[in-house]
């Protein structure tokens, strides 16, 4: 299949089940949810050490039975400084539905610094971000959040399906620190040359109050580089 069937089917799927789920006034479910995510991107280079990224992500809550949150992500990525570093910058916007069935905005710039190597054998980076939260009906405020991933070096099936673990921390720069946290066990996968793709388990505990509330995800993305 070609690189722009791919997108079109990742897009159209997401679409229409946007279009079919039905619509509850509700952001999404509550502790012990199980969820659905779905991302599509793409990556080009720009040029000898810049690169463009850009994707979109929908997530299904209740039950991966309604849609209450997407975003359009687009950054750019800076490797002249050395093989094993990288700093970013880029945009995301956020529309996601509150208590009241409200779909609400949020503007996040954000900066990225990722470090990348080989330990023991095993492909680890770790991904540093800050954002800013320019949030609708809330006060603005600044995050943190680090990602580590580390990748097996095994490739399975003519797949080439790579498994790999990711943990991610969220933390608040104003307020309560520690807010969110997130598990992550999945593949990676080569449907063609320039086209890749992941299927994951997401695990993810929010703060809530006094209470930590998590949420099951099955998630794919699909991501093609020019």
């Amino acid at each position: 299949m070609k690189v722009g069937n791919w997108v079109y089917l990742v897009t159209t799927i997401a679409a229409l089940t946007a279009g079919h789920f039905p619509i509850a006034p509700c952001s999404a479910g509550g502790n012990g949810d199980f969820q659905f995510w779905s991302t599509a991107g793409a990556s080009a280079n720009l040029s000898k050490n810049w690169g463009a990224t850009f994707d979109e992500e929908f997530r299904f809550g209740d039950n991966a039975g309604h849609l209450y949150y997407h975003h359009s992500d687009l950054g750019f990525v800076y490797r002249g400084l050395a093989n094993w570093v990288s700093l970013g910058f880029g945009y995301r916007q956020v529309f996601e539905e509150d208590s009241s069935g409200e779909w609400r905005y949020e503007n996040q710039p954000y900066l990225n610094a990722t470090l990348s190597g080989n330990f023991f054998g095993l492909d680890v980076s770790d991904r540093s971000r800050l954002e800013y939260r320019d949030r609708e009906v809330q006060e603005d405020t600044w995050r943190y959040r680090n990602k580590v991933t580390v990748k097996v070096p095994v490739e399975l099936t003519p797949l080439k399906l790579q498994p790999y673990f990711a943990e991610e921390v969220f933390l608040n720069l104003e307020g309560e620190a520690f807010s969110r946290n997130r598990f992550y066990s999945g593949f990676s996968l080569n449907f063609a040359k320039n086209v890749k793709g992941e299927i994951y388990y997401l695990l993810q505990s929010t703060k809530s109050g006094d209470n930590w509330e998590d949420i099951n995800v099955l998630g794919i993305a699909l991501k093609v580089a020019f």
